[in-house]
């Protein structure tokens, strides 16, 4: 896909939905003495995360893992939709789209492994996080230059800020 497509594609993102797993963090999992999982987080991802909620894009977080620690990094920056222990994606995705009143051509989904698929497949503008599975990097329309946990969020989140602004200019 073009750069002029992609742009044209998130000039009308409405709502940004993310994977966790290899997409908000680096793919690992990690566990203490204790078994208790923890994450790690690139402050880059969330302040444009904020910066998107704010520009006024909703947001929201698909996973197919329940996690403390990503709900309690969501509750911190105020993302409204997040749902976790989700084994059918997609499902999720059309209520929420039918919640939110949009269609799925105004739906961004960023993922890095195969159970993203299907969601990528659905919406509007498809993105993999550089380090993705070699088959999702394929079917993506368009692909990070930072891998996931290390800032791809943010490159994504400044993407559809900054074609949504040139859209209105």
């Amino acid at each position: 896909m073009t750069k002029k497509a992609i742009w044209q594609r998130a000039a009308g993102i409405k709502l940004l939905v993310l994977d966790v797993d290899g997409v908000l963090t680096d793919g690992r999992l990690l566990f203490d003495a204790e078994g208790r999982e923890q994450k790690v987080f690139h402050a880059r991802d969330g302040y444009g995360m904020r910066a998107l909620m704010r520009y006024g894009t909703e947001l929201a977080i698909i996973s197919g893992r329940k996690s403390r620690p990503v709900e309690a990094r969501m509750k911190e920056l105020d993302v409204p939709y997040v749902y976790l222990g989700q084994s059918d994606k997609v499902a999720t995705l059309k209520k929420l789209i039918q919640e939110l009143g949009i269609k799925l051509q105004q739906v961004a989904y960023v993922g890095d492994d195969i159970p993203d698929l299907a969601c990528m497949q659905a919406v509007g503008l498809s993105v993999a996080v550089h380090d993705a599975h070699q088959t999702v990097r394929k079917q993506a329309d368009w692909r990070t230059t930072l891998p996931g946990g290390r800032g791809a969020v943010r490159e994504v989140c400044d993407l559809l800020i900054d074609a949504q602004q040139v859209a209105q200019t």
